[in-house]
């Protein structure tokens, strides 16, 4: 069996049009990303997953619109749009994406007093999620990330990814990104530096 795993990162309702925190052409990556499904052996989808009132939501601080950046005890916290809500339609994987012949899925954002972008850890950079340790049981090395948004979610799962030693691929045809005040020019410089591959 192969070493190399697909990790498809948050294609939810919320983050494509007409969702909450939509990224802008978020659905055109799902026949790509299905494409890209049938050719690995091993595929991971991550699909964030925030309790009511979540501490990352604008709703849930007085006086706080979505988007601005507040400081929370594990850092900077930037405030979003209630979204992907569990058991709700907007946190449900986008209807065409081939998403069952995942091994696995991981939920994230599951903890009302702190973020997760990232497919390995919680924003505090230390609470583990355990797929690195699932990935290394299965042997397997080398991860391609595709999914939304490619300067929040993918770029945190790709990065923490290459600092625990997986080789690490993002494929950018297959992502999105929501680009907040320069956030993709940001986080591309951040997964060159750390080893990721763009493709």
């Amino acid at each position: 069996m192969s070493q190399n795993a697909l990790v498809v990162i948050d294609v939810q309702n919320d983050f494509c049009p007409g969702g909450a925190l939509a990224v802008a052409g978020g659905d055109a990556i799902v026949p790509l990303v299905n494409r890209l499904i049938t050719s690995f052996d091993h595929v991971v989808l991550t699909q964030d997953w925030h309790p009511a009132g979540h501490s990352s939501f604008a709703s849930s601080h007085d006086g706080r619109r979505p988007f601005e950046t507040i400081a929370m005890p594990y850092g900077a916290q930037t405030l979003w749009p209630d979204h992907c809500m569990q058991g709700t339609s907007g946190a449900d994987f986008h209807p065409s994406l081939d998403w069952t012949r995942a091994e696995l899925v991981i939920r994230k954002g599951f903890r009302a007093g702190i973020d997760s972008y990232s497919a390995f850890f919680e924003n505090d950079r230390a609470t583990p999620t355990g797929l690195a340790g699932y990935l290394r049981e299965r042997g397997i090395a080398d991860l391609t990330l595709v999914g939304l948004a490619t300067d929040y979610c993918v770029a945190f799962s790709a990065i923490d990814a290459a600092r625990l030693g997986f080789g690490v691929t993002v494929r950018l045809e297959a992502c999105r990104a929501i680009d907040l005040g320069g956030s993709l020019d940001r986080a591309l410089a951040s997964m060159r530096e750390v080893g990721v591959g763009l493709e």
